[in-house]
């Protein structure tokens, strides 16, 4: 059985990394993620109310 250990990298480089990650996430990918959903959730109000009518009184 051997115990060897994975390469370690610097501690520097994975610092840097896990920033580049952080930017990347942080302003790329949760606000398109953010703008999809409030836009899915728009759409869907939309579509509910051509289907079943605005709300409010109904009108005689």
């Amino acid at each position: 059985m051997s115990t060897e250990q994975p390469p370690q990298t610097a501690p520097g480089s994975r610092r840097r990394r896990e920033l580049i990650t952080f930017l990347v996430l942080a302003f790329g990918i949760w606000p398109i993620v953010a703008v999809g959903v409030v836009g899915g959730y728009g759409f869907l109000v939309w579509m509910f109310q051509i289907v079943y009518g605005p709300p409010g009184p109904t009108g005689h």
